[in-house]
């Protein structure tokens, strides 16, 4: 006798996309204090088998996050959320984490080694593609927008956008919209004094490397403030803030002040002893393009760099 075809994940029939169906629920005093309980409370008009299905397939959260446990514990407040149509997509990936996201932004702290677009030679596995990918696995119709970016091997939070008007509204009015960007170097040596800033015009040349001129009009003006936050020869722990926002400018003016940064052999590092740059982007805090809200995000240094400091 033919074995009967196993039905399709909810949502995951070929050819068709029907949008996002999510019913949300507030846990309230007297309710079960398991989830698959409440699930039945929640939906008293969905069959039984039904409501096993949506947690089976992934298809409830609570507070955010995608559960299939049928006794999850629940509190008064938690928020349950149920997806009829299919089930939540969430992202995983071990060079890059997903900070925030709303209808507008995802913000993203991003892996050493862990391109923020493609190039020529690279076309895949890029933050970008591993980000539009989720996206359109949510619905074919989102779409991801670049709006800046940080170094292959620079570490650290960075943003995309999800609309066009989100993306020209930060591009446009990027010094105003920026309030904050803060990133921390291993560098090698220390830095006197040990709080200051380095100014200067920055050009490039055929070889792709960047470096200083004494011309305007050769160069760019870069200004990049710096303070020592630890030291332990034969290193020290920067933290850095930009004025401005130029190619490689925190690598080429430690490299110039006679402290590069540690890993960095293509701005004169001596030494990598964890194997990578030591620089992280760890604070970027901005007006939201929509909202207009202050969003203030940080995430914790690189294991590594505490051992050396």
């Amino acid at each position: 006798m033919a074995r009967k075809p196993l039905a399709a994940k909810p949502g995951t029939q070929p050819g068709v996309f029907r949008p996002d169906n999510i019913l949300s629920f507030t846990v309230y005093e007297s309710m079960p204090a398991t989830l698959l309980d409440a699930l039945f409370v929640f939906l008293p008009d969905s069959k039984r088998t039904t409501v096993k299905d949506y947690l089976k397939h992934n298809q409830v959260r609570v507070n955010g996050n995608v559960t299939t446990r049928f006794d999850h514990p629940l509190s008064p407040g938690d928020i349950v959320e149920v997806n009829t149509t299919r089930e939540f997509q969430c992202f995983s990936n071990s060079r890059l984490k997903i900070v925030y996201e709303d209808d507008d932004i995802i913000v993203v702290n991003k892996g050493y080694g862990l391109l923020s677009m493609g190039t020529d030679r690279i076309k895949d596995g890029t933050a970008y593609n591993l980000l539009r990918d989720y996206l359109k696995r949510k619905d074919p119709r989102n779409k991801l927008f670049i709006v800046h970016r940080l170094d292959r091997d620079t570490s650290g939070l960075m943003m995309f956008a999800k609309t066009q008007k989100a993306k020209e509204t930060m591009q446009h009015n990027w010094n105003n919209m920026v309030l904050e960007r803060k990133y921390v170097a291993i560098v090698e040596g220390v830095i006197k004094p040990e709080e200051g800033e380095i100014r200067s015009y920055l050009t490039e040349n055929t070889a792709h490397e960047v470096y200083s001129t004494v011309n305007p009009a050769e160069g760019k003006l870069a200004v990049t403030y710096y303070k020592t936050l630890k030291k332990r020869a034969p290193y020290s722990m920067v933290e850095l803030s930009l004025a401005t926002g130029r190619k490689n400018q925190i690598r080429v003016h430690m490299k110039e002040a006679g402290h590069p940064i540690v890993g960095d052999r293509r701005y004169g590092a001596k030494a990598s002893p964890i194997h990578r740059l030591c620089l992280h982007a760890q604070t970027l805090r901005f007006v939201h393009p929509t909202t207009r809200r202050d969003m203030s995000f940080t995430c914790p240094l690189p294991a590594g760099y505490v051992r050396l400091v």
